[in-house]
């Protein structure tokens, strides 16, 4: 996963940015997100990807 560029928004800058250690998680309803923290101010962000196949 590292050195792959993933972009999400951040809430506090109000921009687009490339994240910081981004890890694939699933979440508790069962969708797919990076989790990953913003360069600029150091907030967590997110970048949905889908739902887990069941």
């Amino acid at each position: 996963m590292s050195h792959q560029k993933i972009t999400a928004y951040c809430v506090k800058c109000r921009k687009q940015v490339e994240m910081k250690n981004p890890q694939q998680v699933t979440l508790k309803n069962g969708r797919l997100a990076y989790k990953g923290t913003c360069p600029n101010c150091g907030t967590t962000v997110y970048r949905f990807i889908g739902r887990v196949k069941q």
